[in-house]
């Protein structure tokens, strides 16, 4: 009976060790498979990356209290769109002062005007008399005092035209002078009201109505949503062979099933990190260099309500232009504007992030 009992023992054991055998082998077999799945194919690079943009700052050219702010954090804005106004009372008053004065010289440069016009009719006046004079010194009918009296009134008359077409000049140069002065504090005023340089997303909101703000003072920072873009890191075997406008694609991890096309837009020309001592192959490829993936603008444009930054995914790019992208990398967002269907659009998981 013992015997029976350890022959049966012996054999469970076995089929246990089958069965885990089995099942290891279909665990690294299904493994396997994934990773021949997404494996890519020669001439094909990737990097892990994040969506970014570059952020554009409301800042405030001169010293001023914050009047209003028209937008708040997380609001889309639109490129001219009014973000913020700053309190311009005393640059108005400035205005109408340089204003004020623009009119009096005007009426200085009138004034002047007649002044030279006058004075021309007194100089034509004692050209006439000098010519006639000397006419009739030529015939003995006046004396050469005469004569004198009359070029001494000729030359007066020359000189005072020339003061008289200079006081113009100065008036004009006046008016010129108040005028560039009232555009300066016009353009003051412009400045003061902050526009959006670009269509974005408020990230930050720094300032408050009733804040006063120094001369470069940060009011809002803006999410530039023109500049979708994705920055990953290459070896210098895969970077040596890139090259500017290769085709590329975006995923973000929450949607490794869709992919967004793209377009390299800078290599770096230098390692971006390097180790200390590079003396074999394996140190050698530890060289990287950043490598830019620039997002289509008209794909971030039909998806501008959903995009956002920060989030992670993996950047691929074309090393060789005869590389073939593989399938899971061909199921392509499309721009929104594209899409003819009353079934709700699909979001864009390349350019969106939380």
């Amino acid at each position: 009976m013992p015997e029976t009992v350890s022959k049966k023992k012996s054999l469970n054991l076995k089929w246990i060790i089958v069965l885990a055998v089995v099942l290891a082998a279909a665990f690294f077999g299904y493994q396997y498979w994934q990773a021949m799945k997404t494996a890519l194919p020669k001439g094909i690079a990737s990097g892990n990356g994040r969506i970014e943009a570059k952020l554009v700052d409301a800042v405030a050219k001169d010293a001023l209290r914050v009047k209003e702010i028209l937008v708040d954090e997380g609001d889309l804005v639109q490129p001219g769109q009014v973000l913020v106004r700053l309190d311009t009372a005393t640059f108005d008053s400035q205005l109408n002062e340089a204003k004020l004065r623009v009119t009096a010289l005007q009426e200085k440069v009138a004034s002047a005007n007649f002044a030279v016009v006058r004075q021309k009719s007194l100089l034509e006046n004692a050209q006439l008399e000098f010519d006639r004079t000397r006419k009739l010194v030529d015939q003995n009918a006046l004396s050469q005092q005469e004569f004198d009296a009359r070029n001494t009134s000729l030359q007066t008359n020359t000189a005072a035209l020339a003061e008289a077409d200079a006081a113009l000049r100065t008036a004009k140069q006046e008016v010129e002078v108040a005028q560039a002065n009232v555009a300066t504090i016009q353009t003051h005023i412009d400045d003061a009201t902050l526009k959006s340089p670009v269509t974005g997303r408020v990230l930050y909101r720094l300032a408050e109505p009733g804040e006063m703000l120094a001369a470069g003072g940060k009011a809002l920072t803006v999410v530039n949503l023109e500049d979708v873009y994705m920055e990953i890191y290459l070896p210098s075997e895969q970077a040596a062979g890139l090259k500017v406008g290769a085709e590329a694609r975006l995923t973000v991890d929450y949607a490794p099933g869709r992919a967004a096309a793209g377009y390299v837009t800078f290599v770096s020309p230098e390692a971006q990190f390097t180790p200390k001592q590079v003396e074999t192959k394996s140190e050698r490829d530890k060289l990287m260099f950043r490598v830019k993936i620039q997002a289509p603008q008209e794909l971030v444009s039909g998806y501008i309500e959903r995009v956002k930054t920060g989030v992670r995914g993996v950047g691929y790019v074309k090393v060789k232009e005869s590389a073939v992208w593989p399938n899971w990398l061909q199921n392509l967002v499309q721009p929104a504007a594209k899409k003819q269907t009353s079934e709700p659009v699909n979001p864009a998981p390349a350019v969106k992030a939380n």
